[in-house]
């Protein structure tokens, strides 16, 4: 301590040197915790140097591409700009090259830390509900690691909670000091503000029971605040896309054509860049949704689970019995031929358990449609616009298996989380009556409604034969792999092994998962509003094309005047096909932040563009 005091006089007494320009850019502390904020572990000195570096390179490179094709006097834009030299191009180009990528780079933890931020606040009533569960036994800090070791369940809070538990146990910090760190750097308000008074409730000696309580219905309505916020924000983002990704291309059509009419095509260079700036402009901010905003969250993890009757002197390394190599190949094709004949049993179930089985799928048919372009088929069915059909048939074939997988495991997801809370207070009840748990599961694996039915039977068939109730539930959650069913199994294994208040510990687990289906829920039924933009706009998109070329081409006839409108029409049908498959994913990313939520959108979208300039058109 003293030779701290001292530092601290001696550094107090030294004069402080007033930062200039660079040092300013390279060693701001906010930008420094923006990025611990993100989790990106380079200094921010480096993170800033390569910024600048990869934007100059980024600038350099295609300033003297412009300046190349304009020496060699090819012409790219002839007509967009023709007072303007092309050299000047060049230059422009790079200027803006280098600063959208500074810009890109430069921002890109200031949304990884925003995105962090909402997917901790989505988590945290759920994680300060098992919280509660276990502090009538554990210490705070063996709460913090039980939360780090649940990262399946509580992403970004594990986390943030890692970031105490490495202070503690890798650089011996105490526990407030930990804690005090992870303040600093957290991006989410409400966590700071747990974390701190939970460093209070420390001090003093309160009761963390009573706290975590209390600050669970807190953040239960606090997440009800942010789903309304998350939906304003949802809101501005349909009016961007339909402002620049759908009316901008209709009006750039609208004047091409009165400009073929009139004989001038100066505008004609445009299309291109539209081509070029529309999937690179949706792609962004797709990328934005995806960075901002929490999923769906319907991925399947598993981890196998097992156990054994002997115990572990049986397994040292220091036994030397030689293995029996052809017993262990019988074994071997034994667990292959179960896994087989579990796959014909159950062909769905294998089918949407990854998403690389519908994939190889899509590929099969994908190749398919290829071979059927290659050798002239496709084009005997669609003499005209061949190539931009067989795209529209190429995406579609590749998603549609990803589109059945998603949409199934959506479906099985939806009814599990509805089935769940039912089967919680069915065992609540039962235990309000004096039976005991595995009594319960005995009396509910009779019930052979719902989905979880084949789940409880098992379970009580592993009683049966002697396994603990706690290892069967875990095994349980880990053959279903949803992270809603291991939230709650884990917090009734956990409260169980350490509480004997098990029925209050149900109305918890009870609660949180009527919360998550309704917030859900709701989220689900707000979007059919962004949807119904999305898709309306797209509509006006085709009628736009349809009267461009047909009713407004047609109106001419009585003047004896024909049109040669057919680059405009395949100018079109390129921007409905960027736009039909892009409008799917922006209506999957805003619906459920899941790419794949958006592929039937796709598919309903690419069908209508084909049917309206081919049929139609």
């Amino acid at each position: 301590m003293i030779g701290r005091k001292n530092a601290g006089d001696q550094a107090a007494s030294e004069p402080v040197k007033k930062q200039d320009f660079i040092d300013t850019i390279l060693y701001s502390k906010k930008y420094e915790l923006q990025l611990r904020a993100a989790h990106i572990r380079l200094p921010v000195d480096q993170y800033m140097m390569l910024t600048i570096l990869v934007s100059l390179f980024t600038g350099i490179m295609t300033a003297m591409a412009g300046i190349l094709i304009a020496v060699l006097d090819i012409q790219i834009f002839p007509n967009l700009f023709p007072r303007i030299p092309d050299i000047f191009f060049g230059a422009i180009a790079g200027i803006l090259a280098a600063a959208g990528t500074f810009a890109c780079i430069y921002f890109i933890p200031l949304l990884q830390a925003q995105g962090r931020k909402n997917k901790i606040e989505q988590d945290l009533p759920y994680a300060v509900t098992y919280m509660q569960s276990l502090s009538s036994t554990m210490t705070l800090y063996n709460i913090f690691r039980s939360v780090y070791e649940a990262v399946d369940l509580y992403g970004e809070v594990s986390k943030e909670c890692g970031l105490i538990i490495r202070d503690v146990e890798l650089f011996g910090l105490d526990l407030l000091s930990a804690i005090e760190n992870t303040i600093e750097v957290t991006p989410s308000e409400n966590f700071k503000e747990l974390l701190n008074d939970l460093s209070l409730i420390y001090r003093s000696g309160g009761s963390l029971t009573n706290f975590f309580a209390a600050k669970s219905d807190s953040y239960r309505e606090q997440a009800k605040q942010q789903l309304e916020s998350l939906l304003q924000f949802l809101e501005m983002i349909a009016e961007v896309y339909v402002t620049a990704f759908v009316a901008g291309p209709i009006a750039v059509c609208i004047m091409l054509v009165a400009q073929n009419i009139s004989g001038q095509n100066t505008l004609g260079d445009l299309m291109p860049l539209l081509l070029i700036g529309l999937p690179i402009g949706a792609a962004i901010l797709v990328g934005i949704l995806a960075i901002l905003l929490p999923s769906d969250n319907l991925n399947i993890s598993r981890v196998r689970k097992t156990s054994s009757e002997f115990g572990q002197s049986l397994l040292d390394s220091k036994n030397e019995t030689k293995t029996d190599d052809a017993f262990i190949k019988q074994i071997n094709k034994r667990k292959q031929a179960i896994h087989l004949e579990y796959i014909l049993k159950h062909p769905v179930k294998f089918f949407i358990s990854t998403y690389y089985v519908p994939a190889v799928f899509g590929t099969a048919l994908l190749l398919i449609v290829f071979m059927m372009w290659i050798n002239g088929a496709l084009q005997q069915i669609f003499p005209e616009q061949t190539f931009e059909v067989f795209i529209c048939i190429a995406i579609i074939a590749f998603v549609t298996p990803l589109m059945v997988a998603y949409e199934i495991r959506k479906r099985y997801v939806n009814k599990v989380e509805r089935e769940l809370p039912g089967f919680l207070r069915e065992i609540s009840d039962m235990r309000d009556i004096g039976m005991t748990l595995q009594s319960a599961v005995f009396m509910l694996s009779e019930n052979k409604t719902g989905v979880l039915s084949s789940e409880i039977e098992i379970v009580s068939t592993d009683l049966k034969s002697g396994e603990k109730l706690s290892d069967s539930l875990v095994r349980m959650e880990e053959r279903i792999g949803l992270v809603s069913v291991k939230r709650a199994i884990s917090l009734l294994v956990k409260a169980s092994e350490v509480t004997d208040y098990i029925r209050e510990i149900l109305a918890i687990a009870i609660a949180d998962l009527e919360h998550y289906v309704k917030m859900k829920g709701k989220r689900t039924s707000v979007s059919f509003v962004y949807l119904a933009v999305i898709y309306l706009s797209f509509a006006i998109y085709l009628y736009c094309a349809y009267q461009m070329n047909v009713a407004f081409v047609s109106s001419f006839s009585s003047f004896n005047m024909t049109f040669d409108l057919s680059s405009n029409k395949g100018d079109m049908f390129h921007l409905g096909i960027i736009l039909a498959f892009f409008s799917g994913i922006m209506a999957g990313q805003m619906s459920a932040n899941n790419i794949l939520a958006g592929l039937k959108h796709v598919i309903i979208l690419l069908t209508a563009t084909v049917i309206t300039f081919i049929y139609i058109i």
